[in-house]
Parts: structure tokens; sequence; C-alpha cells
């Protein structure tokens, strides 16, 4: 059964305690050879670090706001349909619950058989990469 997103964030981050330093990108190539699963780890890991602003060796305290910044998820938001209005779409923040991001497609994306995709490769991925902690994008009719 596959981990929650939520806890396997919270698990690297944890994994951030255990680095001594962070691995360079040739290295992590070096590690992906004899152990992929680890050297995507340890990959996201550091990723994650960066977003929460942690230093190798540094531990997440229990009472670290791991929330998730309406702010930033709009910004993202704002980012991803940019590009859907390239093709007469849209699309609108309907709310935040957890770590769930709820959106409605809009314009030419509403009943867009391309919307399925359009809403994991562009929304999803943008609000994934620019916003920690969020676990999935939907979107709410």
């Amino acid at each position: 059964m596959a981990m929650p997103t939520r806890t396997k964030e919270i698990q690297l981050l944890q994994m951030v305690a255990e680095l001594e330093r962070f691995y360079t990108e040739d290295e992590l190539d070096e590690i992906e050879e004899t152990d992929p699963d680890r050297a995507y780890e340890l990959a996201r890991a550091q990723s994650l670090a960066e977003q929460y602003g942690l230093q190798p060796g540094e531990t997440p305290s229990a009472d670290r706001d791991l929330s998730i910044e309406p702010a930033k998820v709009e910004a993202a938001l704002e980012e991803a349909a940019q590009l859907l209005r390239g093709d007469g779409g849209d699309l609108e923040l309907v709310e935040i619950q957890g770590s769930v991001i709820r959106v409605r497609m809009l314009g030419a994306c509403s009943g867009c058989p391309s919307s399925t995709m359009d809403l994991k490769t562009i929304v999803e991925r943008k609000v994934k990469q620019r916003v920690p902690g969020v676990s999935e994008v939907v979107n709410t009719i």
C-alpha cells in the first residue's frame, strides 16, 4: 500500500537530520546506478529541505508549521492559469483541504477531454514545485 504523501514528506524531512551534507547531482547519479530508490529519496529529501529552509543534520521541530500557505498556492495557480489561458482555459481556487488543493477548471478546460491531463501535468506539477506539503490537486465541478 502506498504511503500517504504527507506522511512520506515528513519522513523525508526527518531523513535530512541523518545527512551529513547534501549530495551533488553527479553524486546522486552515481548512487542511482546502484540504488535508484535511495537516490530518488535523497534528491526528494534535499529538495524538501531547501523548500523548508533546513540544513543537513537539522531536525525539523515537531511544532514546525507544515501548513500550506494560501498565498503560495494562489501564486502557483496563477502561473498554471497563464499556461491554460493560452488555449482559452482558466482555473480558480475553490479551497485548500489539508494537503489537497481543490480547483475548478474554467473556460475551454471545462469539459475538455485533455483537462484531466492538464490538471496533473501542468497545474498539480506547478503547485507541488512551488508549495511544500501539497499532496494532490483535484478538479471540483
